[in-house]
């Protein structure tokens, strides 16, 4: 619907169609606000969307954002969202050479099955023990700080208080999580897992004294109080899908094709100007929610821009015929692909590729984790191929930050995706490329998205996922009460880069819209 079909005043004007825009209109609409959103692409969804990237053929993937773990049930049952999510049996796997022979490390398929790969890799059951007091620690930290995530800001002292387990705030909270890493795990390959999950989209070293390791592992272990990482049914897109619904259903207005250009206010009320292909126009709101970077919010209001961010991650799409095998006679593909599948992941690879990139080097062995979306859920899949058993892949490489492919994205991009597939080659039986799916035109189905590119296609940021460096989940100095609140009393930040942001969660767009109810 075009903002020129309907009145010009509205309660609440929210710029971006993204995911958290999306939940904000919902829970405003729903309480009975006059919503619209401005949406600057010709539909919505952001980087939480499902799209058929490949010519011809039939194959919906979740291009950019690809997993569900901070999502809050709440959101979806406050909302009553069509939409569901697929636990996975395997939670990783990770192939090894051990003494000249593959091998590799499968965390999953019961705890019987999860202990004696520990042995199978290790040689005794230490790793494994250490394994379990780590994650149970962390559990138990989880199931404290998820639900304070739609909940107004704690502070500090009281988020501690509610941990209360001073082993586990020092571990998390205070020290950088390489000591954590180092004191609790001996071997190599395992220390490695278990600080992938510091990494992704988050440069950083597994000491760095500014804890940004610390708060990327933090929030992707609390994540539905268990640190479960779940396949959306239906693709990324079915969550933006259904939010879209049920905001309209509720009466906020969607206008896609409309990119707002200016927010001027008084504190009390709010003119958005915005343009579209045909012309220009102004929305006058009581309130203003901004789905989009601290960056874009600055310059709509003509504020200082914050520092600037830095995206880290390459991001792959794959469709293939058939899954690979493995070089590891023990490991099932459909199993070892199911969870994520880490490659060059060992700890001291994960810090050689660290120093290299910091070093303004492409990292030789460049790390990355993989799974297959379709083995969980193949609705994806049209049923022609699901027939065939076609399979999808999304890779996500780790320590590739944007200032290496400033010099030339398009051969960086060439060049860091041949040596990351050989990464992965090195741990096949069969060549990658030996399996890959051809589009209508006979060209390979697989698209790589570097920072850059997320930056041009998406705005995010010098490619950063997070919009910037994400933030802990208690309040500071600058906060305010919801962690949205920005210098002008009746413009919010609901998206990634608003405390307790980043990943696909909902968090920012939630608690954005509890800031604008509690207020009127």
């Amino acid at each position: 619907m075009s903002v020129d079909e309907v009145t010009r005043a509205y309660d609440a004007v929210i710029v971006g169609g993204g995911h958290n825009g999306l939940v904000a209109a919902a829970y405003l609409a729903r309480s009975g606000r006059s919503v619209l959103v401005l949406e600057r692409l010709d539909h919505t969804g952001g980087a939480a969307v499902s799209t058929r990237p490949f010519a011809g053929v039939d194959a919906r993937l979740s291009r950019y954002s690809y997993l569900v773990s901070l999502l809050p049930r709440k959101i979806v049952s406050d909302l009553g969202l069509d939409f569901r999510v697929r636990g996975r049996t395997v939670s990783s796997y990770t192939p090894a050479e051990r003494e000249g022979r593959p091998t590799g490390l499968l965390v999953g398929g019961g705890e019987e099955r999860t202990r004696a790969a520990f042995a199978r890799l290790t040689g005794g059951d230490g790793e494994y023990e250490a394994w379990r007091r780590f994650y149970g620690m962390t559990g138990r930290v989880a199931e404290r700080v998820f639900p304070t995530l739609t909940e107004p800001l704690p502070t500090r002292g009281e988020l501690r208080h509610r941990i209360d387990d001073e082993t586990a705030w020092r571990a998390l909270f205070e020290e950088p999580i390489g000591v954590a890493v180092e004191e609790r795990f001996s071997d190599d390959l395992v220390r490695g897992v278990v600080l992938t999950d510091a990494l992704i989209g988050t440069f950083a070293d597994a000491h760095d004294p500014e804890l940004a390791q610390n708060r990327c592992f933090l929030y992707h272990v609390i994540g539905g109080g268990s640190g479960a990482w779940d396949v959306p049914v239906g693709g990324m897109g079915a969550l933006t899908d259904a939010l879209a619904a049920a905001a309209r259903s509720a009466g906020a207005v969607i206008a896609t094709g409309h990119e707002a250009v200016r927010i001027d206010t008084d504190g009390r009320t709010a003119e958005v100007a915005y343009r579209t292909a045909d012309g220009e126009g102004t929305a006058v709101a009581r309130h203003v929610l901004v789905n989009a970077s601290p960056r874009e919010l600055a310059a709509l209001t003509g504020d200082t821009a914050p520092e600037a961010a830095e995206g880290a991650q390459l991001k792959v799409n794959m469709l293939l015929t058939r899954l690979p095998r493995l070089r590891d006679p023990d490991a099932d593909p459909r199993e070892a692909f199911a969870g994520t599948f880490h490659i060059a992941e060992g700890y001291r690879q994960l810090a050689t590729a660290h120093a290299q990139a910091a070093a303004g080097e492409l990292p030789a062995a460049p790390p990355s984790e993989i799974y297959c979306h379709s083995l969980t859920d193949p609705t994806i899949l049209g049923p022609e191929l699901a027939e065939r058993g076609y399979q999808t892949l999304t890779l996500f490489g780790l320590h590739t930050p944007a200032r290496l492919f400033d010099r030339d994205n398009d051969a960086v991009r060439e060049e860091l995706l041949k040596s990351t597939l050989a990464q992965l080659d090195a741990h096949l039986a069969e060549p990658l490329a030996d399996c890959l799916a051809t589009d209508a035109d006979g060209r390979p189905c697989i698209e790589a998205k570097t920072p850059l590119d997320l930056e041009r296609d998406l705005r995010l940021p010098g490619g950063n996922i997070f919009h910037r460096a994400l933030s802990w989940p208690y309040a500071g100095p600058d906060t305010g009460r919801w962690g949205v609140e920005t210098r002008h009393p009746n413009v919010l930040l609901c998206g990634a880069g608003a405390v307790r942001g980043g990943g696909v969660s909902g968090v920012p767009g939630h608690n954005a819209a509890m800031a604008v109810l509690e207020r009127d």
